[in-house]
């Protein structure tokens, strides 16, 4: 089917976002939407409620909102705040708005995708009690989740610790760093932890640096199309997102 067909029957492309406070959510977002502007927020009727910014500083929050880049109009994004402190009544939100929209019978209002974010920085590195419930407890059906391990970048400094340790010279451990953070990372405890969960993610992908000019989010645009298995969704997204282009063309759509 033609993408602009596509769009015209399914309307745009529904994504969850899940993660704690300082996930560095809203700069993935903005990066995936290529703008460094703010969403504006709409509730469930399409009513504008406001800017995110704003939004947020009113002390507001309602997942069933709908945040939306003036620059990617296709994205339609719901945002969580993650299971802070046991968050047992944030958790069965999450839970009840992820049980209704799989229920939905338009494919327009179903949600599509989940992205559970997770920092990386040294504070944030373990699992909380909430992911450890969420990836346990939390049965999204049909919908897949993929973890966004953001922040890192801040990974780096272990690796570049350890091959100091190692013996490495400072410029060549400096340059070596986030390939080893990467590895370490593949056979570290968390991912082994994770995947031992009874309902462990997708997939996930490791987000460094989408706080500084140029940022790469193509990798995150690659795993969201690989755990789609409709093709419609595929399309879909592919033709939805704006950073890509390569991706665009092995699709063979024409925008």
């Amino acid at each position: 089917m033609d993408p602009s067909r596509i769009r015209e029957k399914i309307g745009r492309f529904r994504i969850l976002v899940i993660g704690r406070a300082n996930a560095g959510k809203t700069t993935i977002l903005q990066r995936v939407c290529n703008t460094q502007d703010s969403p504006e927020i709409y509730n469930r009727a399409g009513t504008k409620v406001g800017y995110e910014l704003m939004y947020f500083q009113r002390g507001e929050h309602n997942i069933e909102n709908e945040m939306v880049f003036k620059s990617s109009p296709g994205f339609v994004f719901h945002d969580s705040r993650g299971f802070e402190a046991g968050g047992e009544s944030e958790f069965n939100m999450v839970k009840a708005f992820i049980t209704c929209r799989s229920k939905e019978t338009e494919i327009t209002n179903q949600l599509h995708v989940i992205w559970y974010c997770i920092p990386m920085d040294e504070a944030s590195r373990s699992f909380t009690a909430g992911e450890n419930k969420f990836f346990s407890e939390c049965d999204t059906g049909t919908i897949p989740v993929i973890i966004l391990f953001t922040k890192f970048d801040a990974f780096y400094d272990v690796a570049f610790k350890q091959l100091r340790d190692n013996g490495t010279p400072r410029k060549d451990a400096t340059t070596l760093a986030p390939k080893h953070a990467e590895e370490l990372f593949a056979n570290g405890p968390q991912l082994k932890f994770l995947n031992g969960l009874p309902r462990p993610p997708k997939c996930h992908v490791c987000l460094p640096d989408m706080d500084k000019d140029g940022a790469d989010c193509r990798l995150l645009i690659e795993r969201t199309v690989g755990i789609l298995d409709n093709e419609v969704l595929v399309q879909l997204f592919v033709s939805t997102q704006q950073t890509n282009l390569e991706l665009c063309m092995e699709y063979g759509i024409k925008r």
